[in-house]
């Protein structure tokens, strides 16, 4: 490529750079500083080609000094107005403005440099230095265009390890909840075996003591009723009572020990306890269900119209304004136009469409518990006589 080609590139690029920023809004704030960071590496890449590569060379010339003077000004007016820019927010209600002042800034130093330095250029310096300092320019740009390249895909693989390490604390973040459930369950499982047990020991602890108390109760009715001899505790060894008839004897609830007499009541009372069992209800929490909410990502197609705008150059004949020759004559006269075309440049943006809210909801249920209940009656069965009345005493 030409140095003039190379010269007009830049203006052509940062036009389209300046043309999608005006059109971004406040709230596209990711997207405007995208754009805000490759304008501003446009134009600075430009101004230090010139600085660095053509500059030098022109200053060797009388006629070319003042040019270059301008030329590095407006550059540093350039880059002033790029700072300035970089540290205001992107979403501030001037930041538009100041865009469109540097673009009137640079568009008026592209066309400075289109009218007045590059011509000169021509005529300071030789073939072979402009054809070295286009070379120069075409390093530099390839260059820079490498290290952007290498810049995106240093973020494509920071962007692969984030997903990476986001996708490795589910799994952990899965694990340790399965984890999780899996202990409770052994937790509660165990603790309805210790009930168990607990409840089997208390069954077998009162029927215990049940038969021990039963076989006091009858050891003190044999004592009570059988009369002492010599051989009363070899009698009372062998299970003999002297004859009579055994009687189960049990403490009453008079306070008096039982198979004494009773002075008020004018003979023995014999006491049979009466017993009834009663549910007892108890709560205990069990697993009911689990439910899982997992997020994924699924790709749908989408399009979009968009309008582009292409450049073409048009040259055509007509009769001059005045017959008046002005400028040089008889000299050669090229004259370079660069065609530009809009290509469609694809972002995406990340908004919040909906949240879903897990969350457990207590709710109280009524249900009734069935079982079955013991409970001790008594049969009177008395031979030639009427049955007694049975009365209730306190």
């Amino acid at each position: 490529m030409t140095l003039r080609s190379l010269m007009q590139a830049a203006p052509a690029k940062a036009a389209e750079l300046f043309a999608r920023l005006s059109e971004t809004s406040d709230n596209a704030l990711k997207t405007r500083e995208r754009l805000f960071a490759e304008l501003k590496s446009e134009l600075e890449l430009h101004a230090d080609l010139e600085e660095q590569h053509l500059f030098p060379l022109l200053r060797k010339h009388a006629e070319t000094r003042e040019l270059v003077a301008n030329a590095i000004k407006d550059n540093k007016d350039v880059r002033a107005r790029l700072e300035a820019l970089e540290n205001l927010p992107k979403n501030h209600e001037t930041f538009l403005d100041k865009l469109t002042e540097l673009q009137k800034a640079f568009r008026q130093h592209a066309r400075d440099e289109k009218k007045e330095l590059l011509p000169a250029v021509q005529k300071a310096l030789s073939e072979e230095q402009v054809q070295t300092v286009a070379e120069k320019f075409e390093t530099g740009l390839a260059e820079a265009g490498q290290a952007k390249q290498d810049e995106a895909e240093e973020r494509r693989m920071a962007g692969r390890r984030q997903r990476e390490q986001a996708e490795a604390a589910q799994r952990d973040y899965e694990t340790a909840e399965r984890h999780a459930r899996e202990v409770s369950d052994q937790t509660a499982e165990a603790t309805r075996q210790t009930a168990e047990t607990v409840l089997r020991t208390g069954e077998a602890a009162t029927e215990s003591v049940r038969q021990t108390a039963r076989g006091i109760a009858e050891g003190a009715q044999r004592v009570a009723i059988a009369p002492f001899t010599p051989f009363f505790f070899w009698d009372l060894m062998l299970g003999r009572s002297g004859g009579q008839q055994e009687r189960s004897i049990t403490p009453s609830g008079t306070g008096r020990f039982p198979g004494t007499l009773d002075a008020a009541r004018g003979g023995t009372e014999e006491v049979i306890p009466l017993l009834e069992e009663t549910l007892v209800i108890g709560k205990r929490v069990v697993n009911s269900g689990t439910t899982r909410v997992r997020r994924f990502v699924v790709e749908s197609a989408v399009e979009q119209q968009v309008a582009l705008y292409d450049e073409r150059v048009v040259v055509e004949r007509r009769r001059p304004v005045t017959d008046t020759a002005t400028g040089e004559s008889f000299t050669e006269l090229s004259i370079e136009v660069v065609e530009t075309s809009e290509v469609p440049i694809v972002t995406k943006g990340v908004h919040v469409r909906e949240e879903i809210v897990v969350r457990k909801q207590r709710s109280m249920r009524e249900t009734t518990v069935r079982g079955t209940v013991r409970r001790d009656e008594i049969e009177i069965e008395q031979s030639g006589r009427q049955r007694p009345t049975l009365a209730l005493t306190t």
